[in-house]
């Protein structure tokens, strides 16, 4: 792998940690600006749904530019709405820096997605999307549980100023590394790139991916207060469950990124069903405290193994799309961000309690499951189907 994909993952980890961090500030953040938990779990959504906004929207825009150009501005503007998110004392405010930070991060992640693979060829497409989103499962690995251990030494908004901070060093980063470019030229018209969603298998697999996501967000977000209150450990448990979740995340992804050229059907299939019963038996082992630190650590890798594995397949798919590719798998990631969350403070708010959330993600599982096997029944009774497909759709 190039190394300069490896620098545009430290900007993927910087801007990881923002979206991450917060599943252990949720309460702080509640509690010092008066809103509920749920409500301030919806900040997590907020982002979410700018990233599903911003994500087609600033892929297109960044047609007009360089690649360097788009990723410095966009990361000029992510550092800028951390520290107005760090000084604010209004709950209004710090939603609105959510979603202009999330449009942000949506534009810089859709063209990273392309420039990654255009760095590599897509012989090697699926090892050049792990390894850019290696950068978001080290946020949960180092940033997610920083963030949580910042929050109750110095309070939530220290996190801030440590995401903040760590952006400048990715500013420099991606101005040292990524060639300056020119902007795309030669490619389909932003029309006949919109016309690539008819393609069905890009609509099933960009629906999956949003579907597992959701299932992992919905669970990841309020980990602090299941923590602390269903398995009964301390605060200071805190940063080890996030973390414990994040070191299996970044080994699904290693894992799924090699998986994903190879046999991205078994890492669908196999994976998938797996990933149901673990959140079943989550939801159901929550109580004890040896089990459930077992689960967090299971359920990283399939969650992010399995999600990796369905974005380089619709980067695969879209390749009639080179320049909104990277929105299209962004824009789906980040559907499910939102989705999530927002079910599982729906489910928490209808006084079904903080097991509810994992019980939210595997039914979300098992819905993508079951339109996996819908989706793949009805391509075999297409006329002219092949008769293996590189994912289960």
């Amino acid at each position: 792998m190039p190394f300069a994909l490896f620098l545009l993952g430290v900007a993927v980890f910087a801007q990881g940690t923002s979206e991450f961090m917060l599943s252990g500030l949720v309460p702080d953040i509640a509690r010092d600006l008066g809103v509920s938990v749920p409500s301030a779990g919806a900040l997590t959504s907020a982002f979410a749904l700018g990233m599903v906004a911003g994500a087609p929207l600033m892929a297109g825009l960044a047609r007009r530019w360089s690649r360097r150009g788009a990723l410095l501005g966009f990361l000029a503007v992510f550092l800028a709405v951390h520290v107005v998110g760090a000084v604010t004392d209004s709950f209004t405010v710090l939603v609105a820096t959510r979603v202009v930070g999330a449009l942000a991060n949506a534009g810089f992640l859709a063209v990273a997605l392309v420039t990654a693979v255009g760095m590599v060829g897509p012989e090697a497409g699926g090892r050049a999307t792990s390894t850019l989103l290696g950068g978001v499962t080290l946020a949960c690995v180092v940033g997610a549980p920083a963030g949580a251990l910042l929050g109750q030494l110095w309070g939530w908004r220290a996190a801030f100023w440590a995401v903040a901070l760590l952006s400048l060093p990715a500013v420099v980063a991606v101005a040292r590394s990524v060639p300056a470019g020119a902007a795309d030229s030669g490619r389909p018209s932003l029309r006949a790139e919109l016309r690539s969603l008819r393609n069905p298998r890009l609509r099933v697999a960009l629906l999956l991916g949003a579907l597992v996501n959701a299932a992992t967000f919905c669970t990841f977000t309020y980990l602090a207060p299941l923590v602390t209150q269903v398995t009964a450990l301390g605060s200071g448990w805190v940063p080890v469950v996030l973390a414990l979740f994040g070191a299996g995340s970044f080994l699904g992804v290693a894992v799924g990124g090699r998986l994903a050229e190879r046999r991205p059907g078994a890492v669908l299939t196999g994976g998938g069903g797996a990933l149901c019963l673990g959140w079943a038996a989550f939801a159901l082992a929550a109580g004890t405290p040896a089990v459930a630190l077992g689960l967090v650590l299971v359920q990283g890798p399939l969650s992010f193994g399995v999600g990796s594995t369905l974005i380089s397949q619709a980067l695969r798919t879209a390749s009639d799309a080179p320049t909104l590719s990277g929105g299209f798998a962004t824009a789906a990631f980040n559907v499910g961000a939102a989705l999530g969350p927002w079910l599982g403070g729906t489910a928490i708010g209808a006084g079904l309690g903080y097991r509810s959330p994992v019980w939210v993600s595997a039914a979300l599982v098992a819905v993508a499951l079951l339109t996996a096997g819908l989706a793949a029944r009805r391509n075999r009774r297409a006329p002219g189907c092949r008769t293996r497909a590189s994912w289960p759709a």
